[in-house]
């Protein structure tokens, strides 16, 4: 009979049944009481009070008892501490069993009691099972000192663990160096700064050797670890990737996603010019491709890392369109996401493929489904503009089917393409119009009426179409109400005599009528445009609209480098960073992808995408709202400064406000000063992720410039000017200037004594400022300062400070201490030490988001007296990392396009207009911003820069 019988039991009086039989002479009748107790135990119910009963059959060589009896002391070690401290004596004697299955069983059991008393205990036997000639013991072992650590991490530390648990990732048994390697792991994302998993290229090949021979989960183990490592240059991930690329044919899928991960992150690495990048390339679709072959759940998981890994490097599966082709028995989502993966590889080569495969899924019966499908006809014609016609023409055979929903999403995705190619298609409107009683949907209505009020001169009843509309205005949703509004002052706007009566009712509904704070106060400047100027009105109504782009829809690339370092995990599936879904951030650590190397920049042929596909690059769009560090006023959408945060004690303002609570506060001990004997040095600044991301390819317009990446000669540095004179610091004379090196800021700065006394115990503040500009380190005056001595030092600092807006907006408030007192001054630093490496915006997106940005926030100014050509201005402003993107030449006027990105993330747009053989050089320049606060700053960076 099997063990089923154990949980069919309900006699009451049990327990003392149980106590009787538990010490019974017989090992069987002992063995059927303690699987009675588990079983009783599994359903909830409360056996607690046979502890010292079942303790006491610890005491044979039965393994299949013993575990039984571990099992139980498992659950109630923690409620019963005083009681599992009998036990100790068995688990240390059972550590030095002879039998090696025993002795594993004992030390693992004493890591899953989480009782303080037993860790104690824990340690010798510990030891000696780490060093254990058996493996099975020693790969136990491992595991166990991750679980002691979680207990008690300070003991692990003390009694020497974490040194062994690195000797055993050079052990002979590949189990034992993936549980090792598991455990390193564990421990190192609980503490981020440990540095615990010291990768080398030595550790790195013995665990690419092992990764052959063990389990599968002790690959994925190792895998994982191989990600997070960052190779030397691109001979090493070449080499690295071709012992890592047998894994991507394992029976595992999550060994083959650990697999893929490694290669996506080392690719970054490797020149496209290397025939091996191709191969790779090659290689990796046939993997993704099997995965769809698994069961439905599976199929999801693998098709949203495909999401993400089409996004970064669409050529993988460029040709695998047929397998994204959706199963008439496919779960609806797994139909949905493989779809979305269709339009993401659509291209001009695919495309009648993909539209006939469409128009065959909107005739399908699942509604949600057939949305998403009418959708993406839609959003096939905005991407592929050679599709653009035959997708109109599917959709108009869509509408003539008159299936309600179908006809509605049609109308939603044709608004769209009106708005990506105006005066184009206008001809498909009156068949649009027939179908408005149909309408019931808010999206579908709003989208009509856009139409209609766009193009109202071309529809000769416009304005009973839309009268149709105002009759029921108070029961129509929010968007439809605006929608009709807009439509309405454009309808008077062009047809002014015939519809005065119309948009005085809808004005009068929109502001008298509603209680819509948005509905009222759009007609209230609607109202008073039109009252106080009609030219205006027309110029603001009905300005020329921005064309839209396909991919609005993509993962910010910061995100997505991130996203890419966790493929194979829940990140992946939610395509959410881990901080934005486990509690606590403990173990968190932002992860990015290796920087470019030098040799793996060059110039991408304009074969490498094919025409209409997304470019082989991920495009740099400006990130969404709601990352920014800190309350800049929102000054822009970039996402977070990386590294991690700064120690609250560092350079945060400790007990006292910097500039505001007199010298008293500020000589007692209470701050922490940096340098003072307190002192917690914060992490230094990250290094950018990337040092310049290649230019997308596949573009044949005007832009016409090789591909480049950000110099590492460093940017323009001012000459030191005095901050704070001797006679405001009672002889300290501090001058200073700040430098930007290879992605390192300092503040270089000039200590002289011009006082009669010995200066000593030099210690530096940063007020709060707007781009949480904080010392990275201690001010270290190694000597006292004797009068008339002066001492050079450059301070390094990192931008993870805390952040508030100054006025002006690059000021800096400091405080410097020494032995004789505190002393003040405020400098401004120029903005160009705020650039990044990665600055350099794709093409496609550098123009897209121009055309996003409001006009209201282009800013225009002039450089006079600058006599540089075109090229020595880009080769000027790029060694300060403003990134020329393209240049052209318009009626003898050279024209450079430039992006560059501050630290806490904003991008700024230029555009600069040279006139070659000007007499008096002035150059103009246009700068777009989402946060036009700085364009005035960046203006001064660019004149400082190249006037020197």
């Amino acid at each position: 009979m099997t063990d089923s019988k154990y949980f069919t039991t309900t006699k009451k009086g049990e327990i003392f049944e149980l106590k009787a039989e538990l010490n019974s002479d017989k090992k069987e009748k002992k063995k059927e009481a303690v699987k009675k107790v588990i079983a009783s135990m599994t359903v909830g119910k409360d056996v607690s009070a046979l502890f010292p009963d079942v303790v006491n059959c610890m005491q044979t060589d039965n393994l299949e008892l013993k575990k039984l009896v571990y099992l139980y002391l498992m659950n109630y070690a923690k409620s019963q501490p005083d009681m599992a401290i009998m036990a100790v004596n068995t688990f240390v004697k059972d550590c030095e069993d002879p039998n090696p299955l025993i002795r594993a069983l004992a030390v693992r059991t004493m890591g899953c009691i989480r009782v303080d008393k037993i860790t104690e205990y824990l340690c010798e036997p510990l030891r000696k099972c780490l060093k254990d000639e058996d493996p099975y013991v020693r790969k136990t072992a491992a595991v166990c000192v991750a679980k002691l650590h979680d207990i008690n991490a300070q003991l692990v530390e003390d009694q020497g663990f974490l040194d062994t648990l690195k000797d055993l990732i050079s052990d002979s048994n590949p189990m034992v160096v993936a549980n090792a390697v598991a455990a390193l792991s564990e421990i190192a994302e609980s503490h981020p700064s440990s540095n615990l998993l010291d990768l080398n290229p030595q550790s790195i090949n013995k665990l690419l050797t092992a990764l052959n021979e063990c389990t599968e989960w002790g690959q994925i183990f190792i895998l994982d670890c191989l990600a997070n490592y960052t190779p030397k240059d691109d001979r090493e991930a070449q080499s690295i990737c071709e012992r890592v690329t047998p894994r991507l044919s394992h029976a595992n899928s999550a060994v083959v996603l650990s697999a893929v991960k490694v290669l996506m992150k080392f690719m970054e690495m490797l020149s496209k010019d290397l025939d091996y990048y191709g191969t790779l390339l090659k290689k990796l679709a046939p993997p993704l491709v099997t995965l769809l072959s698994a069961e439905p759940e599976l199929q999801y998981v693998a098709l949203r890392n495909i999401n993400l890994i089409v996004q970064k490097r669409p050529e993988i599966l460029k040709h695998e369109m047929k397998v994204f082709f959706v199963k008439y028995n496919d779960p609806i989502y797994v139909k949905l996401e493989k779809l979305d993966i269709m339009i993401r590889l659509a291209s001009q080569a695919n495309i009648a493929q993909v539209l006939a495969e469409l128009k065959e899924y909107a005739t399908e019966v699942d509604v949600d489904f057939v949305r998403k499908a009418v959708r993406a006809i839609g959003r096939c014609a905005i991407k592929v503009e050679q599709s653009a016609e035959r997708c109109v023409s599917t959709l108009l055979d869509l509408i003539q089917t008159k299936v309600n929903y179908v006809v509605q999403e049609a109308i939603v995705v044709i608004k769209d393409i009106f708005r990506k190619y105006p005066n184009k298609y206008e001809s498909v409107i009156a068949t649009l119009c027939e179908n408005l009683d149909s309408l019931d949907e808010p999206e579908a209505r709003a989208a009509m009426i856009w139409i209609v009020g766009e193009y109202a001169e071309r529809i000769d009843n416009a304005d009973e179409l839309l009268e149709s509309f105002l009759e029921g205005f108070h029961d129509e949703s929010t968007q439809v109400q605006l929608q009709l509004l807009t439509a309405i002052v454009k309808l008077f706007l062009k047809k002014p005599t015939e519809t005065q009566e119309l948009v005085q009712q809808v004005l009068s509904l929109a502001t008298q009528d509603s209680d819509n704070p948005d509905l009222r106060d759009r007609g209230y400047i609607y109202w008073r445009l039109l009252s106080t100027d009609p030219v205006a009105a027309k110029e603001v109504v009905l300005a020329e609209k921005p064309l839209i782009s396909e991919e609005t829809d993509l993962i910010e690339p910061t995100l997505l480098d991130e996203l890419i370092c966790y493929i194979g995990t829940l990140a992946s599936v939610y395509h959410k960073p881990p901080s934005a879904f486990v509690e606590g951030g403990r173990g968190v650590v932002h992860k990015s992808l290796p920087p470019r190397t030098a040799s793996s920049e060059s110039t991408e042929s304009p074969e490498t995408a094919p025409a209409g596909a997304p470019p082989g690059e991920q495009p740099d769009v400006i990130p969404a709202q709601g990352d920014l560090l800190g309350d800049l006023l929102n000054l822009d959408l970039g996402p977070p400064v990386s590294g991690p945060p700064l120690a609250t004690t560092s350079v945060q303002m400790g007990a006292v406000d910097l500039l505001g609570g007199g010298l008293d506060s500020l000589v007692c001990p209470g701050p922490l000063w940096i340098g003072g004997p307190n002192f917690v040095a914060p992490p230094a600044a990250a290094v950018p992720a990337s040092l310049g991301a290649p230019i997308g390819s596949g573009l044949s317009d005007l832009f016409d410039l090789t591909s480049g990446v950000g110099t590492l000669s460093g940017s323009y540095v001012a000459p030191k000017a005095v901050w704070l004179p001797a006679m405001k610091a009672k002889g300290l004379e501090i001058s200073g200037t700040f430098t930007r090196q290879v992605g390192s800021i300092s503040m270089d700065l000039q200590l002289t004594n011009k006082a009669l006394q010995v200066m000593t115990d030099f210690a530096i503040q940063f007020n709060r400022n707007s781009f949480g500009l904080a010392p990275a380190a201690p001010l270290q005056v190694h000597a006292p300062l004797s009068p008339n001595q002066t001492v050079e030092i450059s301070l390094p600092l990192n931008t993870v400070g805390s952040v508030m807006k100054m006025e002006p907006l690059n000021n800096l408030q400091v405080a410097v201490k020494n032995n004789i007192d505190v002393f003040y001054f405020s400098t401004l630093y120029p903005l160009h030490i705020l650039f990044v490496e990665d600055g350099k915006m794709d093409r496609q997106m550098f123009l897209a988001t121009w055309k996003d940005i409001p006009n209201e926030n282009e800013a225009q100014f002039q450089i006079r007296d600058c006599p540089l050509n075109a090229e020595a201005v880009s080769s000027k402003l790029q060694s300060s990392n403003i990134f020329t993107i393209a240049k052209r030449n318009v009626e003898g006027q050279d024209m450079l396009y430039q992006s560059l990105k501050l630290t806490n993330g904003i991008w700024v747009l230029a555009e600069l207009r040279i006139q070659p053989g000007n007499p008096s050089f002035t150059v103009r320049l246009s700068l777009k911003c989402r946060a036009p606060e700085v364009s005035q700053h960046v203006y001064q960076a660019y004149e400082t820069i190249l006037k020197n």
